[in-house]
């Protein structure tokens, strides 16, 4: 009896109070109505990618077509292009992904684990290219690509051109992760005979995992929706460009056929969202592991 007479007031002590239940309904009512004013033109968009050309002018902004055309997807895919565009993206994207990773992880460790002259330097010079913005940098760049002789190859130009501008800001998210792994987990590494690369690709890149896919998730959403890169690039190839600018140019070439727009629209924002649902438990934990170290 006094055990469960001890344990009452701890069980009582833990439930919410109704009052406190009523104090919190308006914050959860404006909360929601925030959120469904936030979804709701992305639903709109969707909706409206299923919707026949005149009932996109006749049904306004409901979300529910009243007939639902599927061959609208197939037409934007065939007619409007986008199958090759979305081709072109995701090479252009995955490339990207795959070279700003392993090139930031590399340098990331050597700034936070090497010791070398001029180092502040160097960590200085790269944050300063952090501020400059891209209208500033087209230039030279382009100069640089033509020199390069990858005018003709425009997916490979913007390939090289996204990874430079991704490459500052993954170097330090992985410089400042490197910095938080325990250096005792190296040291017993290189008793166990593990040389340099070893060390690296074999115990500091797999710790790395969460950030890794954080800078990816970064990389990727940044690569897949760049437009200023691939319409400089693209612009004399337009059988070269990304999703970004094929929308762009689709609305110009096409402005009376806004179905096969939002069918466009929906078939870029599908990949992001898909990749994001993956990687979300990564990037909450390398975010947390970021605010405790």
């Amino acid at each position: 009896m006094a055990i469960i007479a001890s344990s009452s007031p701890g069980t009582s002590s833990r439930r919410v109070k109704p009052g406190l239940k009523l104090r919190r309904l308006p914050v959860h009512i404006v909360l929601l109505a925030g959120g469904l004013i936030w979804v709701f033109p992305f639903l709109w968009m969707l909706g409206s990618s299923l919707k026949s050309p005149a009932g996109f002018f006749n049904e306004g902004l409901n979300i529910i077509p009243k007939e639902f055309v599927w061959s609208n997807y197939i037409n934007a895919w065939n007619v409007g292009s986008f199958g090759q565009y979305f081709f072109n993206t995701v090479f252009v994207t995955v490339s990207t992904v795959i070279l700003t990773l392993v090139f930031s992880a590399m340098a990331g460790y050597t700034l936070a684990r090497g010791k070398f002259p001029g180092k502040a330097a160097i960590l200085g010079a790269i944050a300063i290219t952090l501020f400059l913005p891209h209208g500033y940098t087209i230039i030279p760049v382009y100069d640089l690509i033509q020199r390069l002789g990858l005018i003709d190859s425009p997916l490979i130009a913007i390939i090289l051109v996204q990874t430079g501008g991704s490459l500052v800001f993954s170097t330090f998210l992985l410089m400042g992760y490197f910095n938080t792994i325990d250096r005792e987990l190296e040291e017993a590494a290189v008793i166990d005979g593990a040389g340099f690369n070893q060390l690296f690709w074999r115990v500091m890149f797999p710790l790395a995992t969460p950030m890794l896919a954080t800078v990816g998730l970064f990389s990727f959403i940044g690569a897949w929706n760049d437009f200023f890169v691939p319409l400089v690039f693209t612009f004399a190839q337009p059988a070269m460009r990304t999703l970004s600018v094929g929308m762009y140019a689709f609305v110009g070439e096409n402005s009376t056929n806004w179905t096969y727009l939002c069918a466009g629209a929906v078939i870029t924002l599908a990949p992001i969202m898909l990749v994001f649902v993956f990687l979300q438990r990564y990037f909450i934990s390398a975010i947390a592991g970021a605010i405790k170290g």
